[in-house]
C-alpha cells in the first residue's frame, strides 16, 4: 500500500489509471474485527459511478465501492515470460469461453448451453466440460429442444488432439449422426516476443466504434455482435486508421484474463496487406496485455486460413489442440425447431 511521508495510507490511483495493474486496500465496517481491511491486486478494468472493478490474475472480477478505499497505487506488471505457456485444453476452453460470451447461457449438469441469436458458432453451441447429469441420449434431446426453441441448430463444441480431451464424446456424436462442420485450432504463445514488434500507427480503445465495425467482416444481429465483442474480463480493440472516410486499414481485438490474452478479429483491408499491419496490431495488443499482467497468448484459427496461420507461426504461436463444432443430424429437429431469425450459419469465430 502507498504510505505518505507522515505514515498515513493514501489512495494514489484515479479513474485515469483504468487498464493498469493496481493494488488497493478497502475497509468494511460490517466485517469481523481483525478482518475489516481487504487487499486486492489486479487490473483496474473500470471505474464508473463510484465503483471500481478489478480483474485478478485468475480472471475473477472484484467490485469495490470507491468510498471504501483507504489506500491504492499502481504496481508494475509481473516479469514477462518469454517461453511458450503450458496449459490444459480445459483451462483454455474456459478462458476462450469467457472471452466470447453469449447473450444467454444455461447449465445442463457440467455442460453449458450458449446462444447469441446465431452470431458465430462459438457463442451458439454447447460447451461440455463435465457430465451433463443425464444419459447421453437424454442430454442430446434436451440440447436439441433448447436450441430449437431459439430457432437455432444444435451444435456442440469439442476439443481433440490434446491430453485427456474429448475424443470419446466426439466418437459418440458421430455414431449418432452428428457432423463436424468446421475444424479450427487453438494456438498458444508467449506475449513478450510479440510485444517486441513495431506498433507504429496503432490506436487502442475500450469499445468497438462504427469505424472498427465497418472493417470487421463477420455480420450478425447488432445486439448479439455488440454483446459478444464487448464481453470479457478486460477487452481492448486496436485499429490502424485508414484514409479519411474509409474504414481502418487494420483492426484487432484482445481480451486479457489473468495470465492469458486472447486475440481475435485481426483483419487487414485487402488493399493494405503486406505492410506488416496485422503484426503491428498484434504487438500493440500484446503490449497492453503485458501491462495488465498477462504473459501468454491464445488465438483460434481455421485450418484453411493459410495466411493467418503463417502470420501466427512467425510470431511464435503454435497449435495446442483442435476444436470442432458438431451439428445435430439433419431431420432430427421437431416442429418446434422452425428456423428463426438467427440460423447460426455464420463463421466459426
Amino acid at each position: 500500500m502507498e504510505i505518505s511521508a507522515g505514515g498515513r495510507l493514501e489512495v494514489r490511483i484515479t479513474a485515469a489509471d483504468v487498464g493498469k495493474r493496481v493494488s488497493v486496500r478497502r475497509w468494511s465496517e460490517h466485517a469481523a474485527k481483525g478482518e475489516r481491511f481487504t487487499d486486492t491486486v489486479g487490473v483496474l478494468t473500470s471505474w464508473d459511478n463510484g465503483v471500481l472493478v478489478i480483474t485478478r490474475r485468475d480472471g475473477e472480477r472484484v467490485r469495490i465501492q470507491e468510498s471504501s478505499l483507504v489506500a491504492g497505487k499502481t504496481v508494475p506488471a509481473a516479469p514477462a515470460r518469454r517461453r511458450g505457456p503450458a496449459a490444459t485444453w480445459e483451462e483454455l476452453a474456459r478462458v476462450s469461453a469467457r472471452a466470447w460470451p453469449p447473450l444467454e447461457r444455461e447449465p445442463l449438469g457440467g455442460w453449458e448451453l450458449r446462444a447469441a441469436a446465431g452470431f458465430t458458432r462459438r457463442a451458439n453451441s454447447v460447451l461440455p466440460l463435465g457430465d451433463p447429469g443425464l444419459p447421453l441420449d437424454q442430454a442430446l434431446t434436451a440440447v436439441r429442444r433448447w436450441y430449437a426453441a431459439r430457432g437455432l441448430p444444435a451444435r456442440i463444441q469439442l476439443a481433440t488432439g490434446a491430453e485427456n480431451s474429448q475424443e470419446p464424446l466426439a466418437a459418440e456424436l458421430v455414431e449418432r449422426g452428428w457432423t463436424p462442420e468446421v475444424t479450427a485450432e487453438l494456438w498458444t504463445g508467449a506475449l513478450a516476443p510479440v510485444a517486441d514488434r513495431d506498433t507504429a500507427g496503432v490506436e487502442l480503445s475500450r469499445t468497438a466504434g462504427a469505424d472498427w465495425l465497418a472493417r470487421y467482416r463477420r455480420t450478425g444481429p447488432g445486439e448479439a455482435a455488440a454483446t459478444v465483442l464487448g464481453g470479457g474480463p478486460s477487452v481492448w480493440f486496436a485499429a490502424v486508421p485508414g484514409a479519411e472516410g474509409a474504414p481502418p486499414a487494420a483492426i484487432g481485438r484482445c481480451v486479457v484474463d489473468g495470465r492469458w490474452a486472447g486475440f481475435a478479429a485481426v483483419e487487414v483491408g485487402p488493399e493494405q496487406r503486406r505492410r506488416g499491419l496485422a503484426t503491428a496490431v498484434m504487438a500493440a495488443l500484446a503490449r497492453r496485455a503485458l501491462d495488465e499482467g498477462a504473459s501468454a497468448g491464445w488465438l483460434q484459427v481455421e485450418n484453411d486460413n493459410a495466411a493467418a496461420r503463417a502470420l501466427y507461426a512467425r510470431l511464435g504461436f503454435a497449435a495446442h489442440h483442435a476444436y470442432h463444432h458438431y451439428r445435430e443430424p439433419e431431420g432430427s429437429r421437431g416442429p418446434e425447431a422452425a428456423a428463426g431469425p438467427g440460423t447460426g450459419t455464420g463463421p466459426v469465430a
